[in-house]
């Protein structure tokens, strides 16, 4: 009996069949499998797909009908922009949408989508190809680093000419200085500011019960110890020292050197440039800033702080009009003043301007007794922008030892000797020594504080708060304590400060007389800018001074003393001076 094998398609046979014979050799009859349906479908469907076709075919051809359905599709696509909006997002899901609509062809799927990802692939090109992103905005530069003048600039090449042969004028006096005119003056103003070194974050300590100390210090500017005074000059990138008002809520209120808050409010507007001064005590009379532009005069705060009784005395004297000013200067009125001394209150506008005014960049203090005659920016650019300078001061036109300095203060009885000693005596201990060509480039140790310049930095602000703690703990010569302060900075930091000449200071600031003694001038008072020989005691800061043989409240004009400035040619000859001729009488006599 044979049986028939049946046809077994292999792992390897797409149609073809092996034929298996039994044991008895009898020939197995093939027998196929039953196909997939989906494999008998296709002809049917196929057929289908040509009759939709040619119905297309047949009737779109028909005006009316081609019509009609140009008009249904354009009519859902402007639908779709109606809804989408316009623009390429709007495009992008037009594409999609339709995509999702018309339903693919079966067996067609993946060729659909691939080309509608190469549509929005070629779309994305093009818009990138003919609309470019905008690039990004220029990143403002970190810190101001300097300009160098354009060549052919006349300040580029200017040097200072020899001074005039005039042996009878023999004492200072200014000299040129190349100012850049006010619009290029206002052009380079920075845009951002000067580099501090390691200091970043400078915070000032507040206390309100304070502890006296056998070492000096002040209920305003506290009593730091020793060791806090060492601490402060140990530069970090985040520090917090005394710098005056120690006490109340902000500098001005209640904490001594009040201030009203109307006038806080208005020096809390001042975000460019300051020109401040101060008169206590009635001491000077109000000197007007001339050659100053409409720019400065618009954009540059002038700040004059007075006490109630200089105050008075502008009120008197008809001078202060009811806007609190006296021509362009801003009167800051002070109350509750920390010291008894008048030139130690004015230290602290002095070198405590970056705390009255928190949003200034730039600072210009001027003396009450002097008379600015050049414009604060053109001034700025030339001594603090040019140089690449965040503070700038002018040297002293005769002493630059501060040994020399100190001894020049007790001759002239600016303060009383033992302290002034025990001040240097002190530097001293610390590593003070005389001025000599070992410290180049450093051309002095002595300035003439009469003028400062700064940029409100954190490294130029430490430096004032450590110099006005040196003036609060010793003596109030600031001269004498500058460069101590300097020295310690630099040595931690490699911190700068540009000492331009004093000639080039007289030449933008007019010195004038105190009050007191203009008003017991015998002659009458000069015309502007013409200045006459000082009495001896024209550079005496102290209103108090005595003068021997002039007794408190006596007429200058009535005392012999008034003819002593006048003194000149043979009048001032003594006779050891006068020549002796062999022969002459004079000789003879002898």
């Amino acid at each position: 009996m044979t049986t028939g094998s049946l046809g077994l398609r292999t792992s390897g046979s797409y149609g073809s069949l092996q034929q298996h014979q039994i044991q008895n050799g009898s020939l197995s009859l093939p027998i196929q499998t039953t196909p997939p349906l989906s494999s008998r479908k296709p002809p049917k469907m196929l057929k289908e797909k040509d009759r939709l076709f040619h119905w297309i075919c047949k009737f779109a051809p028909r005006k009316k009908v081609g019509m009609l359905l140009l008009c249904l599709v354009s009519a859902a696509v402007f639908g779709w922009v109606l809804y989408l909006g316009k623009g390429e997002d709007a495009l992008e899901t037009i594409v999609q949408n339709i995509n999702i609509q018309s339903g693919p062809i079966p067996g067609e799927k993946n060729t659909s989508e691939t080309f509608s990802y190469q549509v929005r692939e070629l779309e994305g090109s093009a818009n990138a190809t003919l609309a470019p992103p905008p690039p990004p905005p220029p990143v403002p530069p970190a810190f101001f680093t300097g300009y160098t003048l354009p060549p052919g600039n006349p300040c580029e090449s200017f040097t200072l000419p020899p001074p005039p042969a005039d042996k009878k004028r023999t004492g200072p006096r200014p000299c040129p200085v190349c100012y850049l005119p006010l619009e290029d003056a206002i052009a380079l103003m920075p845009n951002a500011p000067s580099f501090s070194p390691v200091l970043r974050n400078l915070e000032y300590i507040h206390e309100d019960n304070l502890t006296k100390s056998e070492f000096g210090g002040s209920e305003f500017g506290g009593y730091p110890s020793l060791r806090q005074r060492n601490d402060s000059y140990d530069i970090r990138e985040s520090m917090s020292v005394h710098c005056g008002f120690v006490r109340g809520v902000k500098p001005g209120r209640q904490t001594g050197f009040d201030i009203d808050d109307a006038d806080l409010l208005e020096m809390e507007t001042c975000q460019g440039v300051v020109v401040a001064s101060a008169i206590f005590g009635a001491f000077d009379l109000i000197r007007q800033p001339q050659n100053i532009s409409e720019y400065s005069q618009k954009n540059v705060c002038f700040h004059m702080f007075v006490d109630e009784e200089t105050e008075a005395f502008l009120r008197n004297s008809s001078e202060l009009d009811h806007n609190k000013k006296v021509g362009l200067w801003r009167i800051i009125l002070v109350h509750n003043l920390p010291y008894s001394d008048p030139r130690r209150n004015g230290k602290v506008p002095k070198l405590l301007l970056h705390r009255l005014f928190p949003n200034a960049r730039y600072s210009l203090w001027v003396d009450a007794k002097l008379e600015l005659v050049v414009d604060p920016i053109q001034i700025l650019e030339r001594f603090l922008w040019r140089k690449n300078a965040s503070f700038a001061i002018s040297r002293h036109y005769k002493r630059f030892d501060v040994f020399e300095e100190a001894e020049a203060n007790k001759a002239a009885g600016k303060y009383d000797n033992a302290s002034i000693n025990f001040q240097i005596e002190f530097y001293k201990n610390e590593g003070l020594t005389p001025y000599s060509v070992a410290k180049l480039p450093i051309t002095s140790d002595v300035p003439e504080g009469c003028v400062i310049l700064r940029e409100h930095i954190p490294i130029s602000n430490l430096f004032t708060c450590l110099w006005f703690n040196e003036v609060d703990r010793f003596t109030s010569r600031d001269q004498i304590s500058f460069s101590t302060v300097r020295d310690k900075i630099r040595s931690k930091t490699n911190y700068t400060i540009n000492m331009f000449l004093d000639c080039e200071r007289r030449n933008f600031v007019v010195q004038g007389y105190h009050r007191d003694l203009l008003e017991h001038w015998s002659a009458p008072a000069p015309p502007d800018g013409v200045h006459p020989p000082p009495p001896v005691s024209v550079m005496d800061e102290s209103p108090n001074k005595t003068y021997p043989g002039l007794s408190a409240g006596s007429d200058l004009s009535s005392n012999p003393m008034k003819k002593a400035p006048m003194r000149r040619g043979k009048d001032r000859r003594s006779k050891r001076h006068r020549k002796v001729i062999t022969g002459s009488k004079d000789a003879n006599t002898k």
